[in-house]
């Protein structure tokens, strides 16, 4: 509920403010589990993704966010939940399952951290575990611009990838790092 109330509101200053330009919308799944993932410049990254994609968006986010109780509360009811960055929290990889089991969208940055230099870093293992384990549709989401007002940002929404080659197959690290490769290959190719 919470999440439709602040997409209302922000949604005019979001396009008044930065403009944003949207390719490729029809390549988002319109129902069933899917981990939308993309590169992360700005803090406004989740807002805006959440503001332009017509589906609920449930990000992951660091855990430091959730700290002050009434700023973690809002982020939890927005559908944020936290991740503890470093490590394999299992706690969010759980809540990642579900959600997908669910039909919901589970959104992530796999670099793990925002990178404003233009060129996209390796992923984690995490999103490639996700969607081995989940079999989820994942799709690429690329952001273009910066965050500059009455500047226009370009969001492209790639084709879903398609993982199902790796499904059945045991997860070991040799093969996560193939599956991250693939992800990240699809983004690039957006860039």
């Amino acid at each position: 509920m919470l999440y439709h109330i602040v997409r209302i509101i922000l949604v005019p200053f979001i396009y008044l403010l930065y403009r944003p330009k949207v390719k490729g919308i029809e390549n988002l799944p319109k129902n069933g589990g899917t981990i939308l993932y993309a590169n992360h410049t700005s803090l406004l990254d989740p807002i805006l993704l959440g503001c332009i994609l017509p589906r609920k968006i449930n990000f992951m986010a660091k855990q430091e966010l959730f700290k002050y109780p009434l700023f973690g509360k809002i982020l939890r009811g927005l559908g944020a939940f936290p991740v503890k960055r470093g490590s394999a929290d299992i706690s969010a990889i759980k809540t990642a399952l579900r959600l997908l089991r669910e039909g919901k969208v589970f959104g992530i940055f796999p670099e793990g951290t925002r990178n404003r230099s233009g060129s996209m870093q390796g992923f984690t293992h995490g999103t490639a575990a996700i969607a081995l384990k989940s079999k989820a549709v994942c799709v690429p989401v690329v952001i273009i611009g910066e965050y500059r007002l009455f500047h226009s940002i370009k969001v492209i929404v790639g084709k879903p990838l398609d993982l199902k080659k790796y499904h059945g197959m045991k997860s070991t690290s040799q093969l996560l790092n193939q599956i991250s490769e693939e992800m990240l290959e699809a983004i690039k190719k957006i860039l």
